[in-house]
């Protein structure tokens, strides 16, 4: 039986604007540019540029305050009743009075939010760094091999197998590529050989000891005993049992420390940092500068083209004579998308402001001293001070980098836990860390300190952390454990 019944619920919905917004807000300086460049070729009504001039001739277009008004009416930029803490209001009012539709349609200006730019600084496209991959490297070597047809599919095969810390797939098994070229395994492991020969010396190897192995080979030390450790004692090389190396070898401290002086110098990870499929360039989002005792901060955008709306479907959509319905549909949601697109530029430039002035109130000491004295702070305490979600803060702060008088920052840098001390003074996780790093760097080589006792010295500096959490953080910084820091 078909009832009818009405039922009262509370939802919360984003609009399309607050998700592209929240899009856009996401997206680090690099990946806003290309989202603008995606957003122009998709949009035939969007346009980037300088102003444009127009014919006066053409572009008096006879219309109606009414026909005006409907237009304005079917592209009014609505904030659909619903309270978003993510939009700023005053400055949602801010942005639809730049973009006002009768404007837009009857003046010559043309219509762009301009982005400020540093009038010294001259407009170029940022060039791409030219470079080749790691496969690519190594088949070009590859094909200056005396090899067969046959060896030489093998070996492209294995080099496409090498992952880029420069180690062979360990999924990949010999045997199984023996089976499908129809060979032996021997010839895959002679064209193998060759391959972790080529440069870089050491590529395409199975595990670290026969990735140092080559790497001695190519340099002509397997009389060394570097050689004969790595070979032979690898097990107490690698967990630094050099009691036991010195007793089975028969040799000195000294002959030892010489040994691993040269084994220090072989790349563990071949080629990782001058082939890596993407380099990893930091370009700053913000720009943080001391001025006569204040800062200025400023979005590092210059390279974020002005846009604008098509002087031309401006004109076709007031000319009823000539346009078609069907047209003027189209280009009436064109020219919402582009509408939407471009205030939510600018809303993103306004939020990403207000987040990054809040960031050095909270931070002055740290942007005016340096880093040693950040101060504790978390996201909420931002959301608070600007009346925004701290799901917007976050967005905000992800990926997002800052460069100051003290370097380049990630704005997740300055969100930091805090502990209390026995004063009651707060003090800053990130500060601790630091201080774990240098008892670390200072401790003696030969009897490296415990968790428990970088512990007890940190209880005497009046910061009082447990062994555990004095464990969370060494391995948050990639520090190893005492055993694996013991020295000769």
């Amino acid at each position: 039986m078909i009832s009818l019944s009405q039922n009262l619920r509370l939802e919360q919905r984003l609009t399309p604007q607050q998700i592209l917004l929240s899009t856009l807000l996401q997206l680090p300086l690099l990946s806003l540019e290309q989202k603008i460049k995606s957003e122009l070729e998709m949009n035939p009504v969007l346009e980037e540029g300088q102003e444009e001039e127009i014919d006066e001739e053409t572009t008096e277009i006879e219309a109606s305050e009414e026909e005006i008004e409907e237009v304005q009416k079917d592209l009014e930029l609505v904030d659909n009743g619903k309270d978003n803490e993510e939009y700023d209001k005053e400055e949602l009012d801010k942005a639809q009075e730049d973009t006002d539709l009768e404007n837009l349609l009857n003046d010559e200006d043309s219509y762009e939010i301009r982005l400020p730019k540093d009038k010294n600084r001259e407009d170029y496209e940022r060039p791409e760094v030219a470079g080749k991959s790691l496969p690519e490297h190594l088949i070009e070597q590859l094909n200056t091999l005396a090899l067969s047809e046959q060896e030489m599919a093998i070996g492209e095969y294995l080099i496409w197998n090498i992952r880029n810390n420069g180690y062979l797939d360990s999924q990949l098994n010999l045997e199984t590529v023996a089976l499908n070229f129809e060979t032996d395994v021997e010839t895959v492991e002679k064209i193998l050989k060759k391959i972790q020969h080529l440069d870089p010396s050491g590529v395409g190897s199975r595990d670290l000891r026969e990735c140092l192995l080559v790497q001695l080979e190519e340099y002509n030390k397997t009389d060394s005993l570097a050689y004969r450790i790595i070979k032979d004692h690898f097990d107490d090389f690698k967990n630094r049992r050099f009691q036991n190396i010195l007793e089975q070898l028969r040799i000195s401290e000294q002959e030892l420390q010489k040994a691993m002086d040269e084994i220090v110098k072989l790349n563990p990870k071949p080629g990782q940092d001058l082939f890596e499929p993407r380099s990893n360039y930091v370009i700053p989002d913000f720009i943080v500068e001391k001025v006569d005792d204040k800062f200025v901060i400023s979005l590092n955008d210059w390279n974020v083209p002005p846009l604008r709306i098509s002087n031309t479907y401006k004109k076709m959509l007031l000319d009823k004579k000539n346009t078609n319905k069907e047209t003027r549909q189209y280009i009436r949601k064109k020219v919402e998308s582009a509408r939407w697109f471009i205030t939510s530029i600018y809303q993103r430039k306004m939020t990403m402001l207000k987040v990054m002035e809040a960031i050095v109130e909270k931070q002055k000491e740290f942007f005016d001293k340096g880093p040693e004295h950040i101060k504790p702070l978390i996201m909420r305490e931002i959301a608070d001070m600007i009346g925004m979600d701290i799901s917007t803060v976050s967005r905000v702060a992800n990926g997002k980098f800052v460069q100051t008088d003290y370097g380049v920052f990630e704005l997740k840098y300055f969100f930091n836990e805090r502990i209390e001390n026995e004063e009651g003074e707060e003090i800053a996780t990130r500060l601790i860390k630091k201080r774990i790093e240098e008892i670390i760097a200072e401790e003696d080589h030969k009897k490296p300190l415990s968790d428990e006792k970088i512990a007890h010295i940190l209880k005497k500096e009046n910061l009082p952390i447990a062994r555990r959490t004095v464990a969370k953080y060494r391995e948050q910084l990639g520090i190893p454990v005492a055993r694996l820091r013991r020295g000769i």
